[in-house]
């Protein structure tokens, strides 16, 4: 049984052949034509009959019918307004559907809840050049957001799971860490999309997680971790100090109170460091 109609090439074609279309190189536009992948992906984020369910970048909806199908109700984000009368064709039998057609990297969390409440998960085919934004703000920005199930270039995915030590890990990991932790992870081949990518791609499972850290230690902590890796083959006590404007003493002076090294690297440093990091370098007054 097939999850998604549309997730052939032939189906693919004909839809955007209808509509006079062709896909965006600008928009990043590559559209699933894998039922298998579409079916992965379902597995991965284990939608229930009553979830709720974010989605940005619908195209022509070969992922959006499925989740319909899976889900209590969608709420679908999509930037390129020629794509609207395509969704408002191919998922005209669903009526647990909300479209909206705005920048998911401009658009108020707000204006995301649909008529039975906010989403509760996040599941995506994401354009590639906003897909780190959009999954870090979806966490920053949407507390009812229990977990996301995305696929991104593989190279990103990497940085999403990245561990310290590693060339991928940066202030970027650590900032999505801070909020959640992938969970899981398969990759996808560029024949599965039309047309097909010149990059690897991968969906990753990433959950929300709650260790009782206050949202303003959360906030510190990105800051710390911004400062730390802004020139991150330098020692943190130096990054830090070039990045905050520091001298280098009362720099070092909060990382020793932080029980952290200052000739590291900040890529040496696990996650929850940061924490401590960034609430030493407030309370020394370096660090708003």
């Amino acid at each position: 049984m097939a999850h998604s109609a549309l997730a052939t090439p032939r189906a693919t074609i004909a839809v955007l052949k209808r509509h006079g279309l062709a896909t965006k190189k600008s928009l990043g536009q590559h559209f699933l034509i894998d039922d298998n992948v579409i079916g992965r992906i379902l597995t991965l984020a284990d939608i229930g009959p009553t979830d709720r369910v974010l989605e940005v970048g619908p195209g022509i909806g070969t992922l959006t019918v499925a989740l319909c199908e899976a889900a209590g109700s969608v709420v679908a984000v999509e930037r390129d307004a020629d794509l609207l009368g395509v969704l408002a064709e191919t998922t005209a039998d669903h009526t647990n559907l909300t479209i909206i057609n705005a920048d998911a990297v401009q658009v108020d969390p707000r204006d995301l809840t649909g008529e039975d409440g906010p989403p509760v998960a996040f599941v995506a085919n994401l354009p590639y050049a906003v897909a780190a934004t959009l999954v870090l703000r979806v966490f920053e920005t949407v507390p009812t957001i229990r977990s996301a199930t995305v696929m991104v270039q593989a190279e990103v995915a990497d940085r999403m799971a990245a561990s310290p030590g590693s060339k991928e890990y940066g202030a970027y990991t650590v900032k999505l860490a801070l909020r959640a932790r992938v969970k899981g992870r398969f990759n996808v081949p560029p024949a599965c999309f039309l047309p097909p990518p010149r990059v690897d791609s991968a969906v990753l499972r990433i959950e929300r997680h709650d260790e009782g850290t206050a949202p303003e230690a959360v906030a510190r902590a990105t800051r710390a971790a911004d400062a730390a890796f802004a020139q991150r083959r330098k020692t943190i006590r130096n990054s830090l100090s070039s990045a905050l404007g520091a001298p280098a003493v009362a720099v070092e002076d909060a990382l020793r109170l932080a029980g952290i090294d200052p000739g590291l690297r900040a890529e040496m440093l696990p996650v929850e460091t940061f924490v401590r990091l960034g609430s030493e370098l407030h309370a020394q007054g370096l660090l708003p």
